[in-house]
């Protein structure tokens, strides 16, 4: 738990250096991204200032944001709940995590340094771990870190933001399928990844690439029912 310790740690300080409203918007999009909020549940924003311990105007920024980043909808009565998604809805994410995630992992292929790979694979094995544990929270929260480390490597920061747009919009609905079946039945081809950026070989990196991300979102889109 090393890594995922110390890049909480200086997550955690980078945090305290930061406006309130930009504290409080990291901390709910880390509770969307990772499904601390159901999908289709409302909260007010109230409760939010309240368990947040802030006061109402970070959190109505922070709601806002979060609003325009498509992560949360507003039911009116000052209450807002993340989006159920749709079937349509997640074919259209497939479609898009697919052209612009494996366009970052290729992209990403010839710049990421050696040493970095081999943080990868540390993330990786401790990925493992959390597979084997059961530990759906930490199996969400690596399984993000390893992706969001490679892609950092594309420079291609707006692409990496459509990315990261994305996965607040299924991280919640992830979080679901892994409560219902586990972890144990998650794809993971991060090592078939690995393998490829050790051989510089950016169309396997972008396969392996593809083949991951297709396997967990259709496992979601067969798994959860269509609103």
């Amino acid at each position: 738990m090393d890594l995922i310790k110390n890049n909480a740690d200086t997550a955690l300080t980078d945090r305290e250096k930061q406006p309130a409203h930009e504290q409080v918007y990291q901390t709910l999009k880390s509770q969307i991204l990772f499904g601390d909020l159901v999908p289709g549940q409302p909260v007010t924003i109230q409760g939010l200032t309240d368990s947040l311990g802030v006061g109402m105007t970070p959190v109505r920024e922070a709601i806002r944001r979060l609003i325009s980043d498509g992560a949360l909808i507003f039911q009116g009565n000052r209450r807002v709940s993340v989006p159920l998604l749709s079937a349509s809805d997640i074919e259209q994410m497939i479609f898009a995590r697919l052209s612009i995630e494996t366009e970052l992992s290729r992209r990403s292929t010839d710049k990421i340094p050696a040493a970095e790979i081999d943080q990868l694979e540390r993330l990786d094995q401790q990925l493992d771990g959390m597979i084997s544990d059961g530990d759906v929270g930490g199996y969400l929260r690596l399984n993000h870190a390893f992706h969001q480390a490679l892609y950092s490597h594309a420079d291609a920061p707006i692409l990496v933001d459509l990315a990261e747009r994305l996965w607040l919009k299924f991280g919640p609905s992830l979080r679901i399928v892994c409560g219902r079946f586990g972890t144990q039945s998650l794809p993971d081809r991060h090592k078939d990844i690995i393998s490829a950026l050790r051989d510089r070989d950016a169309e396997k990196v972008g396969i392996a690439t593809a083949q991951d991300i297709d396997q967990g979102m259709s496992m979601m889109r067969d798994t959860l029912p269509n609103p």
